[in-house]
């Protein structure tokens, strides 16, 4: 057990060294509730046309399936929140997309982990996750002590706010686990279900995916057809429900450079967006989160929003 201890005390410095606003540690083990939960919500087809979220439930459920061996996983968050709204006229684009691609930049992180880890305790079998993989990453954090999950499915952490992203350490070391977060802070709020322009956030604490302007922005590859509900503003993700969560008034600015505004944000018009060609968008945004929406479809939000 001692020593078990001193190698935890090690992940939480780490942790805090590399930047991460929070470290939190949960047993792996396979996630009965949440497995009984994603099943329910895959039946009903709430993810749309993400068809990857129906794929490797096993490994989704259980980290063992993702790491042989695996005895620990390790949640990371970090906090994104800007310093000052992005003001692009008539276009919004979610908070998480105003500077780098986020993957690139806390992937580089989790490299530099498992490499500290590694040099200080020993060879360590583990992998690093961030949106990349069949991971249970809220379920993960409520376990590991990091907040709730609230009404509009983000995670929540009591003084902080909701605007972190969540990266996952699977690792074979057995570590001291945090205690498990139990409370719920939403109470009779119901401030993100009647904001959401679209309606996806149902009162069960079930978000229809499939009806999210983040999914019809980003992750639908195809033309909208006549059922597509119509919105203000949003190009590029949504932040309605977190912007109205009375939690997120605690929510500080972050102090990572790479997420910072980004100047093709600052000095885009409405005619610059409006007929920015496919050469343009690909020199400008191939370091942004925008690259993942492509030229083709960040036109048809354009013109959606436009219209």
């Amino acid at each position: 057990m001692k020593i078990e201890l001193t190698h935890t005390q090690l992940v939480k410095q780490t942790a805090l060294a590399l930047g991460f606003d929070f470290c939190g540690i949960a047993k792996a083990e396979q996630l009965e509730d949440d497995a009984r939960r994603l099943e329910s919500w895959l039946s009903k087809g709430y993810h749309g046309g993400m068809s990857y979220m129906a794929n490797h439930f096993d490994m989704r459920i259980d980290p063992r399936k993702l790491v042989d061996g695996a005895k620990s996983v390790i949640t990371l968050l970090i906090n994104y929140y800007p310093d000052s709204e992005l003001q692009m006229g008539p276009f919004k684009i979610a908070k998480y997309a105003y500077g780098d691609d986020y993957h690139d930049a806390i992937r580089a992180k989790l490299r530099n982990f498992l490499q500290i880890l590694s040099e200080q305790v020993g060879s360590i079998n583990g992998r690093g996750f961030v949106d990349s993989a069949p991971v249970l990453e809220r379920a993960w954090a409520v376990r590991s002590g990091a907040g709730w999950v609230g009404k509009n499915g983000n995670l929540i952490r009591k003084g902080s706010g909701s605007y972190f992203f969540i990266a996952t350490l699977i690792i074979d070391l057995p570590l001291v686990p945090d205690n498990m977060y139990t409370s719920d802070y939403c109470g009779s709020c119901t401030r993100c279900i009647d904001a959401c322009p679209t309606q996806a956030i149902l009162p069960n604490k079930e978000i229809k995916a499939d009806q999210c302007i983040a999914y019809y922005t980003i992750e639908l590859k195809e033309a909208f057809n006549n059922t597509v509900p119509s919105w203000k503003d949003w190009i590029f993700g949504c932040d309605v429900c977190q912007d109205v969560c009375p939690w997120n008034r605690f929510s500080k600015p972050h102090n990572t450079e790479s997420f910072n505004v980004k100047s093709p944000f600052l000095t885009f018009n409405q005619d610059d967006w409006q007929s920015m060609g496919i050469e343009i968008f690909g020199k400008t945004f191939k370091n942004s989160p925008l690259k993942r929406t492509g030229y083709l479809n960040l036109m048809r939000n354009i013109k959606h929003v436009s219209t």
